[in-house]
């Protein structure tokens, strides 16, 4: 138990921008680029720091703390609502059955739509852990502090949660996807498609992408290939979605063919398992259940593992190094749901 998820600072950036360095491309939502990063922080802390409990466009950061150095070791970010300034597109992969009575031959053509379905939702997104740090569950601790922030501040978010995954690309960071579709429209390759969209957002998209819709069978194998697949990075992230909840309706990423999973919020797992109670010390004992623990509000959220049991009265006890990394003392909330 030595690290903890905390709310980003802008004195975060040198770190955040470390990170974004990391990725090899394709992060829309954690580009590396220092200017744009800067700018996020920003957003963020606003997010935070905003009145109201009503769902918004908020961005909210958050970074994997190791506590006893305070060197950040990764990153996860929570969206209020997606297609609150711009259009939140994506392609919907549907069906058309037609039927050739002359030929008595019935065809089944799948097609890709250009639609914005998914505005409204919320969205988790941006994770990103330290390659020298993917053991010891601290991607799943990324991961599921989300859940337990949606929780804290349930009217700020939608009746849908989403997350995007990143799709298939080569070592060079190309996207047979995007080479077989919007690449022949923007005349841009996907790096500087995706760049361009992290800086400065999705009208350009709108202004050029082709609004009709769009069969599979005539892209070339490449391209049907990937379709709906992540990145082979992203499959345990895929794992840990799908686990909490988060199911494939056939939405895709237009850019790289990357698959979009949903879930309905109170439905995921961690929100729906966590429980509120109270803080009633620390204390070691035979028994105790590893826990993901979450206390404070907005830009006091911390969470982090904790072994834990209810005393006779009905609150929570946490290991020492537990209480410590979350800040509280008797009497404090703590909202606490099963690791496992």
């Amino acid at each position: 138990m030595t690290h903890r998820i905390r709310a980003a600072r802008p004195d975060d950036l040198d770190a955040l921008y470390d990170l974004a360095k990391l990725t090899g491309g394709g992060f829309t939502n954690l580009p590396a680029e220092r200017e744009t990063l800067a700018k996020k922080l920003e957003s963020s802390s606003a997010g935070f720091a905003r009145d109201g409990d009503e769902q918004s466009g908020d961005l909210y950061i958050f970074m994997l703390e190791e506590y006893a150095t305070g060197r950040i070791r990764g990153t996860c970010q929570v969206f209020g609502e997606v297609g609150t300034t711009q259009p939140f597109y994506s392609y919907r992969i549907t069906t058309l059955t037609q039927h050739s009575k002359e030929l008595e031959r019935t065809f089944r053509n799948q097609l890709l739509n250009l639609v914005t379905d998914l505005e409204g939702s919320s969205e988790v997104g941006g994770l990103f852990l330290h390659p020298h740090e993917r053991a010891g569950g601290l991607g799943l601790l990324l991961a599921r502090s989300r859940y337990l922030f949606i929780k804290q501040h349930r009217a700020r978010f939608g009746d849908r949660t989403l997350a995007e995954l990143r799709g298939v690309m080569d070592e060079a960071g190309h996207s047979p996807f995007w080479d077989a579709l919007a690449g022949r429209f923007f005349g841009m390759s996907f790096p500087e498609a995706d760049e361009f969209n992290a800086v400065h957002g999705t009208q350009f998209i709108a202004d050029l992408m082709p609004s009709t819709p769009i069969y599979i069978n005539m892209l070339p194998e490449s391209a049907r290939a990937v379709i709906g697949q992540p990145h082979p990075s992203g499959r345990a992230a895929l794992r840990m979605l799908e686990k909490e909840g988060f199911a494939w309706d056939g939405y895709v990423d237009i850019f790289d063919g990357g698959p979009t999973v949903i879930a309905k919020t109170d439905r995921i797992k961690s929100v729906r398992d966590a429980n509120e109670i109270a803080f009633a010390g620390t204390g070691e004992e035979e028994g105790d259940v590893e826990m993901l623990v979450a206390t404070g509000k907005l830009e006091d959220f911390r969470c982090c593992y904790a072994h834990a049991h209810k005393d006779a009265d009905g609150g929570l006890r946490l290991d020492p190094q537990a209480a410590k990394m979350l800040e509280v003392k008797e009497g404090d909330m703590l909202l606490a749901v099963n690791r496992r």
